[in-house]
């Protein structure tokens, strides 16, 4: 006899990493993970190598510093703030806040891919809507609503697509929406939108009691190995979110590096701006090369290749180059520095499926 857990883990998808590759001639090039390319700033470095001199001490439960440098980063009240280790964690914490008997969340799919897997460990039941020409149906999803949805998450820009929704038709969305339906904007890649007609979730947040928004240090802060995310959101959204997280979540090496990094925010925006600039060029580059590639304000581009998606993922690997393939969908590349694109580009043009 073994122990008794519960039922709905047989079924559990498993979360599946960005995998690693390494060409023959022993290049590696990691474009799967959607990490910024570059090392943490050098102030950044040193306010963590201060925080690890001290790391025998519990880390501040309540992250009192953090909070209040974000409340000042965005202009809103540090009450309206809630944190987590990274905004998946954040997200989970979102899911247990709304979980019981029959309560249903409503997401697109495809989108981020830990939705389901949060949607089943929390007990709630999903209800998946399917993307329109890669991008949210806003009017499906507001077709979805039921009395039992109890949250909507909506990801913007769409993770792993890259396509943005554009403020008129989010705002006529959240405008069917129940004011009891809690709407979550998932904005983990905001920092590489260039399209100004794409609203920034904290221009509408402050209208609408049910909606919030999640932001991450781990993509344009570089902080992914350290994980820290945020949710900013009324009084009632935060203040249940935080009665949800564990004690002592976000360590002490994570609470100053974000710090350190938000006092960084001018340089940083540098680097993503190099992010952005070669994000135009490989989509460019792959337009040309005879790939359908959808506009993004991600870090990332996408391809749908269907059944040839694991090919293709297989076939830049033998270039040292890891790709994120989505069995039967599509393959989502990550942008890094210019020499790990021209490698992507060249093991594009080398593959022998277009469309």
């Amino acid at each position: 006899m073994t122990p008794r857990f519960r039922e709905t883990l047989d079924a559990l998808p498993a979360y599946k990493p960005g995998k690693t590759a390494t060409s023959p001639e022993g290049r590696s090039f990691k474009l799967s993970s959607n990490e910024s390319p570059y090392d943490p700033l050098p102030g950044v470095v040193d306010a963590v190598a201060a925080a690890a001199r001290e790391m025998n001490r519990y880390p501040d439960a309540g992250a009192v510093r953090l909070t209040e440098a974000i409340a000042e980063r965005y202009a809103v009240p540090a009450s309206h703030v809630a944190l987590g280790p990274g905004s998946v964690t954040v997200a989970q914490e979102l899911f247990t806040t709304v979980a019981e008997p029959g309560a249903e969340v409503i997401y697109a799919w495809r989108s981020f891919e830990a939705y389901p897997l949060l949607c089943a460990l929390a007990g709630t039941t999903a209800v998946q809507v399917p993307l329109r020409d890669e991008a949210h149906d806003l009017d499906a999803m507001a077709d979805a609503i039921t009395d039992r949805t109890r949250m909507i998450f909506v990801c913007n820009p769409n993770n792993p697509t890259g396509v943005a929704i554009r403020r008129q038709e989010l705002e006529a969305f959240l405008d069917r929406v129940p004011e009891n339906v809690l709407v979550v904007l998932d904005e983990a890649y905001r920092e590489y939108v260039r399209d100004a007609e794409v609203p920034d979730g904290l221009t509408l947040y402050p209208s609408r009691p049910n909606v919030a928004v999640l932001r991450t240090f781990s993509k344009a802060y570089g902080l992914a190995g350290l994980r820290v995310g945020y949710l900013i959101g009324h009084e009632p959204v935060a203040t249940a979110v935080r009665k949800t997280t564990v004690p002592f979540a976000i360590n002490r090496l994570a609470q100053a590096a974000a710090v350190a990094s938000l006092a960084a925010e001018a340089e940083l925006y540098e680097r993503v701006e190099t992010v952005v600039k070669e994000r135009d060029r490989v989509r460019q580059t792959l337009l040309a090369q005879g790939w359908t590639v959808p506009p993004t304000e991600g870090n990332f581009v996408w391809i749908r290749l269907g059944a040839d998606s694991a090919a293709f993922a297989a076939s830049c690997a033998e270039s040292g180059v890891a790709v994120r393939p989505f069995d039967g969908e599509g393959v989502r590349i990550s942008i890094g520095d210019a020499e790990s694109n021209d490698v992507f580009l060249a093991a594009a043009q080398d593959f022998p499926f277009r469309r």
